[in-house]
């Protein structure tokens, strides 16, 4: 039975999951999600695919989860692909968890707040403290990749996965890969497995969609 992911392509969050599907070789295939006219704020959508009103969203079967971290251990589960070696799965987690926390929750609200926002109804005195936590994440996450090829151990994992969730994508929010070396470096090594693709490439849904 083919999986289906409910994602939409200006999500980095649905990115991790879309990409940890379709580089573990798992057959699944993208479901739309309306985002830009509110269909996760709907009652059809809340009752039958996920009362948080989020996206991603993974169905195989009689089973649905939410959350990228959730569907990327799943993921891992069902093919003993990316999830690290032994002990190394925790140190995958610590990356998983301080991703969602620390990097893509304020990439994902920074880029929103100044590509998808009216300008009108912008708050730009919060868009530079945003950046400012951002830098840290940045500086932290850099520095890890000092002499590394990836963030845990000697090939690509979640934390590799979630890490770059937010980072492919061309809108403008706080991120330029010529300012960090090591991400940079990195970035091209995962853009380099077999199977990458953008995010605009791998889920439906475009801002030029909407131009």
């Amino acid at each position: 039975m083919t999986i289906k992911l409910h994602c939409f392509g200006e999500s980095g969050n649905a990115y991790k999951a879309a990409l940890a599907l379709d580089l573990s070789g798992l057959d699944w295939e993208p479901v739309f999600v309306d985002f830009f006219n509110g269909e996760t704020r709907t009652t059809e959508y809340r009752t039958e695919i996920n009362p948080m009103g989020e996206a991603p969203v993974m169905v195989d079967g009689d089973l649905k989860i939410t959350q990228s971290g959730a569907i990327q251990q799943y993921v891992t589960d069902r093919t003993g692909k990316h999830g690290g070696a032994g002990d190394a799965k925790y140190e995958v987690l610590r990356w998983v968890l301080w991703d969602n926390h620390k990097l893509s929750s304020m990439a994902g609200m920074t880029r929103f707040l100044m590509n998808f926002l009216p300008e009108e109804k912008r708050p730009t005195e919060v868009i530079p403290f945003l950046q400012g936590r951002l830098k840290t994440a940045y500086q932290v996450l850099d520095g890890h990749l000092k002499g590394r090829d990836w963030i845990v151990g000697d090939g690509p994992t979640n934390a590799d996965f979630s890490c770059c969730g937010y980072l492919f994508y061309p809108e403008p929010f706080g991120f330029d890969r010529a300012d960090w070396p090591e991400i940079d470096r990195w970035l091209s090594n995962v853009q380099a497995l077999d199977g990458w693709k953008h995010p605009y490439d791998l889920m439906p849904g475009n801002p030029s969609d909407r131009a």
